[in-house]
């Protein structure tokens, strides 16, 4: 009998195991790249508007083009360090192929077949268009090699198994490319897409769950930041209604508010990055935003008054 006990057992576990193995493996794009000449200027553009160099700069140092990274990146399951994707060929990204770089934006999948920890906002890339991501490819190939390997993640277990990502990326990426909103303006249409894809601003901007997921309910609502220190806006019409579309496009580009106060914290090397948009983008990001209906996100912590 408890031998009989053990076997099942056994192969109730060998089978649980397996289970995970299957739901849990990393899944490259599966999509033919044509040849085509890339725009260098579109790549630019999306460079600036993913905020590349605000994660993969080498820290304390002014070139925001040295994308040797290192970055500490805090969160309540440890510590991610941006990794290096500059073209140095030992280091960075210089060998990748072009499809190598759009499974890793799109499907966080290393050119190993690894999964990336989605510190790395794949969630929000994966529905960029592949051309805008190949454009990216291009200007960064275009950029100084840095050389220097970037330390590993400081995380615990369970949070080190890169495994377990993939029931992550089932529960919190559909796989679903930008889909314009025929009934809105292709203004509106082209901020949607840059908000909610490669500017990436829900993922600081809304609050999350116990599993790192962005809580759909509250997206954009504001809430702890994820990296553990402060409090990140809401920028629904809860927090901005009573800002313009002007007053929107004008804090992208310079980092002052209505009132008079300034960018402060992880938004100032943000607002750099926008500033260097066109100012069609910048106009489309603050119509999508004005556009956004008011709702109400996690209460932040009273202000400590006076005292030590």
């Amino acid at each position: 009998m408890l031998r009989r006990t053990l076997l099942a057992t056994l192969l109730v576990a060998v089978a649980a195991l397996g289970v995970f193995w299957w739901l849990t493996a990393p899944a490259a794009l599966a999509i033919a790249l044509p040849s085509r000449a890339p725009d260098l200027a579109n790549g630019q553009e999306i460079f600036n508007v993913g905020g590349c160099s605000s994660c993969h700069a080498v820290p304390s140092q002014p070139d925001r083009l040295r994308l040797g990274g290192g970055l500490p990146l805090g969160s309540p399951f440890g510590t991610f360090y941006a990794p290096n994707i500059s073209p140095d060929p030992t280091d960075g990204i210089g060998r990748w192929g072009e499809s190598d770089f759009v499974s890793a934006v799109m499907r966080g999948i290393s050119p190993e077949g690894a999964h990336y920890f989605p510190a790395f906002p794949y969630a929000s890339y994966h529905i960029a268009k592949v051309d805008d991501v190949r454009d990216l490819f291009a200007y960064l190939k275009t950029l100084p090699a840095v050389p220097g390997r970037v330390r590993n993640h400081d995380l615990p277990f369970p949070f080190n198994i890169r495994r377990n990502v993939g029931i992550w990326k089932l529960l919190f990426m559909d796989g679903g490319p930008f889909v314009p909103d025929a009934t809105r303006s292709s203004q509106w249409n082209r901020g949607a897409y840059l908000v909610n894809g490669l500017g990436h601003c829900a993922e600081c901007h809304s609050p999350r769950n116990l599993l790192g997921g962005i809580i759909t309910a509250q997206r954009f609502a504001g809430g702890p930041n994820p990296e553990g220190e402060g409090w990140v806006p809401n920028i629904t019409q809860k927090g901005l209604g009573e800002w313009s579309e002007k007053e929107i496009a004008d804090f992208l580009e310079t980092g002052e508010m209505p009132e008079g106060d300034t960018a402060s914290g992880a938004m100032r090397p943000v607002i750099k990055n926008l500033a260097q948009l066109t100012a069609e983008d910048r106009a489309a990001m603050a119509a999508y935003l004005k556009s956004l209906p008011p709702v109400d996100g996690p209460t932040p912590p009273k202000r400590k008054q006076g005292g030590a």
